[in-house]
């Protein structure tokens, strides 16, 4: 059959217009663009150093405070210090008078003045008891001898009797020793006596047990005084006395940093109200957990010879917890959680991605030490990890990263509702 020319014309514009392609079936498509491969943030693997501190605020705290209470009850004759004196360690504080403690002294001494009398007196009992014993026990073995050399010389009423005289005498020999022990025995007692006695008139005279401050001050002249001998609330103490010139630097330390306190570590301090700074060591820990805080109370020393702190400042103590030298770090945002296993993605020759399980040092800001898992120079992933896949090839784009860190962390202040205990103390002289 023949179309007409008008026909061609019609559809050769037609292919002209839809594609050649629909016109010529038999020709095969053109293959399509093979896809890119997705570009990747990559950081290196470095050696560097890695050091972790903390910052805590914390207050100077008295290393010791005592309420001082006499051991006897009496009248305040006499006080010698008032808030904010500086004392040493004997100095006397107050003087009591109690004048019944006088006369029970006296009597004590009387007593045992006699004791020691008695005691003479028992000696000398039993001197004279062996003296006599002494010459009838000679006079008797006379009588013997005789009576033996010339049986019926001597009477035996007379040998009897004097061999009575001489058992006598040293049956008063032993009467005599244990008269002394019994003096003896009274005058330990009254000895006894004698040095309570004294010990309690010491008493009178109320002492600092160590060099302080006194924060308070709780009697005047002539009132009086009920001894610190029982748990009575009624009781007041004489002063409050601080131990200053040593201070306890209190500070919280969280619970994630607990792990890396050691008795001995070395603190920074540095308190603001003085403008100085001070170096401290760790020297105890309450090696508990603050249920509500969180926080573990940590404590140092500080020498305070001149009493320039006063307790109850604050400061601000720096505490580095972990160092660690020539380790490999990677970036923290190079580090992917898979479970609870640490990951990075990393990168081998031809640029495919492989997991790798990592352990880890120090973790700071910025920065993580990687203990094993990573050797320098390694290539990984530096964030958006959920992008990529196991075996998947990216176009890796080096990014700049540091090798080293010192990271800082600023903690909380110690929770200060909880004072420091107070020791009622009864205090006997140096």
């Amino acid at each position: 059959m023949r179309y007409p020319h008008s026909v061609l014309s019609v559809t050769a514009s037609l292919c002209a217009v839809f594609g050649i392609t629909s016109c010529h079936s038999g020709d095969a498509a053109p293959a399509p663009k093979a896809a890119s491969a997705p570009s990747a943030l990559v950081a290196v693997a470095q050696r560097g150093n890695m050091a972790y501190s903390v910052t805590l605020v914390g207050q100077f705290q008295p290393y010791q405070v005592v309420d001082v209470h006499p051991k006897v009850s009496g009248y305040m004759e006499k006080i010698n210090v008032d808030i904010g004196d500086i004392v040493h360690k004997g100095e006397t504080l107050a003087i009591l008078d109690v004048p019944e403690l006088r006369a029970q002294l006296r009597q004590s001494a009387f007593e045992l003045q006699q004791s020691k009398q008695a005691v003479q007196r028992a000696q000398q009992e039993i001197n004279r008891a062996v003296a006599l014993n002494y010459a009838l026990h000679a006079e008797s073995t006379r009588l013997d001898k005789a009576a033996a050399t010339q049986p019926g010389l001597i009477a035996q009423q007379e040998l009897d009797d004097a061999r009575a005289k001489d058992l006598d005498s040293k049956a008063q020999i032993e009467a005599a020793t244990a008269a002394m022990a019994a003096a003896q025995q009274q005058e330990a007692a009254a000895q006894s006596d004698n040095e309570r006695f004294t010990a309690l008139e010491n008493y009178t005279d109320v002492v600092a047990p160590f060099d302080g401050v006194v924060i308070w001050r709780y009697a005047d002249t002539g009132a009086l005084i009920q001894g610190g001998t029982t748990t009575n609330d009624a009781a007041l103490p004489i002063v409050r006395l601080s131990q200053s010139n040593l201070l306890r630097l209190r500070f919280p330390v969280p619970e994630n940093d607990v792990r890396t306190i050691h008795l001995g570590d070395t603190v920074s301090v540095r308190v603001d109200a003085v403008h100085r700074s001070y170096q401290g060591k760790i020297v105890r820990f309450t090696r508990s957990v603050n249920f509500e805080t969180r926080t573990m109370e940590t404590e140092i020393d500080i020498e305070n010879p001149k009493l320039t702190l006063t307790p109850g400042m604050y400061a601000v103590a720096n505490l580095p917890l972990s160092t660690a030298e020539n380790v490999v770090t990677v970036p923290v945002e190079a580090l992917a959680l898979n479970g609870s296993q640490e990951t990075v993605y990393a990168l081998d020759s031809t640029n495919h991605v492989h997991i790798r399980n990592v352990t880890l040092g120090i973790i700071g800001q910025k920065l993580a030490q990687v203990n094993s898992g990573l050797a320098v120079g390694d290539r990984v992933i530096d964030g958006g990890q959920e992008k990529y896949r196991e075996g998947e090839v990216v176009d890796p784009r080096i990014v700049s990263t540091l090798a080293s860190e010192t990271s800082q962390q600023t903690g909380g202040m110690i929770d200060m509702k909880k004072e420091e205990a107070v020791t009622d103390a009864s205090l006997a002289p140096s």
